[in-house]
């Protein structure tokens, strides 16, 4: 397992929650794989990602998701026969 050489902070993939590693540490996997600047690395190279099931939650904060996600606009729906929304009246002051 690779060892830190400098202090990180982290965010845990799966709780999201925030942790400190400091030098020395010889973090685990998944925290490992969150890591990717080669500095933080005594050898100064990224360590190899081990085989993981993938199981992902939802994407993090920013990234946009999978386009065939997204549903399909109606065909049908035309934009000009939509109801135009009515103007409030002012009640008479009296």
């Amino acid at each position: 397992m690779a060892r830190l050489s400098a202090a990180v902070h982290v965010q845990h993939p799966q709780t999201r929650e925030w942790v400190v590693l400091e030098p020395g540490d010889e973090p685990a996997s998944e925290l490992a794989a969150e890591i990717t600047n080669p500095d933080a690395w005594e050898e100064g190279a990224l360590p190899e990602p081990e085989d993981q099931a993938e199981d992902e939650g939802p994407p993090p904060f920013g990234f946009a998701q999978d386009e065939s996600s997204e549903p399909e606009p109606d065909p049908d729906a035309d934009p000009e026969s939509a109801p135009t929304p009515q103007r409030r009246r002012k009640t008479a002051a009296t």
